[in-house]
């Protein structure tokens, strides 16, 4: 198997609980709280804007031109387009410039950015797309199985249209098969090591979901998150 391969098996069971966690259910059937979803928006555009910040990053540890480019574009493309959606989602949800002033990343949300810096910082461009990769794959999935919802709600069905759409399809597939190939003559010692930054984002794609439905913030009984 390649390397991809080997850790989507691994994190199964996690990815399994993404899949149906009571927020994505909810999404898919249309019932979701607005109030929930604005909460998610708003921590998710948190974490787009790092999200981006760590692709340019990863374009700077790049070592040939090409996927220098291809990261700075997904920085500027990809992450711009997502950032563009939930602007639309702020209007038709009603944020308004006081909840923009008033935001604070919730402890996921703060925890999951950290752990992408960390895996930037500390490593090389394997371990920091490692970190990213999960991101793009859980979200690609969960866009296809949601693909056919009808949850009759026009940001619902534009969330789950971004998702399952095909520039967004490719995305994932170009990482996908980049990770492949940074990975393929790695020793297992190394590719161990990398199985555990995605291995942890795959946690914290979970972790979100959670933070979202529980509209978690900093008290004592966040005290059960790990960083």
């Amino acid at each position: 198997m390649t390397f991809c391969e080997e850790v989507r098996k691994e994190c199964n069971d996690v990815w399994e609980a993404s899949f149906h966690h009571p927020f994505i259910a909810a999404l898919a059937e249309g019932t979701l709280p607005e109030e929930v979803f604005k909460h998610y928006v708003l921590q998710d555009s948190y974490y787009l804007k790092h999200f981006a910040k760590v692709h340019a990053m990863a374009a700077v540890q790049a070592t040939d031109l090409l996927t220098v480019q291809r990261f700075a574009q997904h920085a500027d493309g990809t992450c711009g387009a997502e950032i563009s959606l939930h602007e639309g989602f702020f209007g038709m949800l009603g944020v308004t410039d006081e909840d923009i002033e008033k935001f604070e990343p919730a402890p996921t949300a703060y925890a999951y950015t950290s752990h992408l810096y960390r895996a930037a910082l500390e490593g090389d461009l394997a371990a920091t797309l490692s970190a990213l990769l999960p991101c793009y794959w859980l979200y690609y999935e969960i866009g296809e199985r949601l693909k056919d919802a009808k949850p009759n709600h026009p940001i619902y069905d534009k969330w789950i249209a971004t998702y399952s759409s095909e520039w967004f399809e490719q995305a994932t597939r170009e990482q996908i098969d980049r990770l492949n190939k940074l990975t393929e003559q790695l020793p297992k010692q190394r590719r161990e090591q990398l199985k555990a930054h995605f291995i942890k984002s795959t946690h914290y794609e979970l972790q979100f979901w959670e933070m979202a439905w529980t509209k978690q913030k900093w008290s004592l009984e966040t005290n059960e998150v790990h960083v």
